[in-house]
């Protein structure tokens, strides 16, 4: 099954003619659903070092930006229980923890151990140490119980999840009724001569500053591929909706590189 530039596939997982088989997609690559993971943890071992430099120099900082409108979208009060979900080196992490005082709580949750162990410096440079707690596990089977969380963080994770409807539901079974589930994730720009940039941008600059900076070109090639093939900001929408979310909405940033998805559990 061929893979094209700027065209995603709303299925997940998705069958292919010839035979039963389950398959989804690694980036532009085919592969079968039992696999992905192993594809998403291999990349993500290979760029964890360097993730929070990278994020910063390809995005030329505006991440934080970003990041920060998640937070202040949550909603967050003093003393709230927080798990961010894919939560890798913990940026989203540290800012809620910062905003929800002495007892609020944040369970730093991902599948990736080496993203949290390359996280923990910062925790502990702001001090977080009581307020953050790493759990490693995976997000289609959070080790939690039904109605626990305040808010649901998700940052740039949900699209590297294997079965992204299971992971939306498992999100909204562990937040209390009226709890914010939030979401960031990557999308293209609305102005067409923006996305023509931004397309030049991602498969010819990105991939060599990968390679020189960090040296992997093809974890900064993935990247890319894996934003086209994510589902549009309305399809994502209905999704949300399906898992059960109530009032869902979207709002796109720096003309749509970036959308936060916000919805409530009823």
């Amino acid at each position: 099954m061929s893979m094209t530039p700027g065209k995603s596939d709303d299925r997940h997982p998705i069958l292919t003619p010839q035979s039963d088989e389950k398959v989804t997609h690694f980036g532009y690559r085919t592969v079968a659903v039992g696999e992905k993971a192993v594809y998403v943890l291999r990349h993500f071992n290979s760029i964890a070092a360097r993730y929070d430099f990278m994020n910063t120099i390809l995005s030329l900082g505006i991440h934080y930006l970003w990041k920060r409108t998640v937070v202040r979208m949550a909603d967050l009060k003093y003393g709230d229980l927080v798990i961010d979900v894919c939560g890798g080196t913990g940026d989203l992490a540290v800012r809620a923890a910062k905003v929800m005082g002495s007892r609020g709580r944040v369970i730093l949750y991902d599948i990736n151990l080496s993203m949290m162990q390359n996280g923990i410096p910062k925790i502990k440079k702001a001090a977080l140490e009581e307020r953050i707690r790493c759990v490693q596990g995976d997000a289609e089977r959070l080790s939690f119980p039904d109605d626990l969380f305040d808010a649901v963080l998700i940052g740039f994770g949900i699209r590297n999840v294997t079965d992204m409807e299971r992971a939306l539901e498992e999100m909204y079974r562990v937040l209390k009724p009226g709890g914010r589930f939030i979401c960031l994730e990557f999308s293209l720009p609305t102005l067409r001569w923006f996305r023509l940039l931004y397309d030049f941008y991602s498969f010819h600059i990105m991939p060599v500053l990968g390679k020189i900076l960090a040296g992997t070109r093809e974890a900064y090639l993935h990247l890319p591929e894996s934003i086209r093939m994510f589902p549009s900001p309305d399809v994502f929408r209905r999704m949300v909706e399906e898992a059960g979310f109530d009032t869902v909405s979207y709002r796109r940033l720096t003309n749509g590189i970036a959308v936060v998805y916000k919805g409530v559990k009823k």
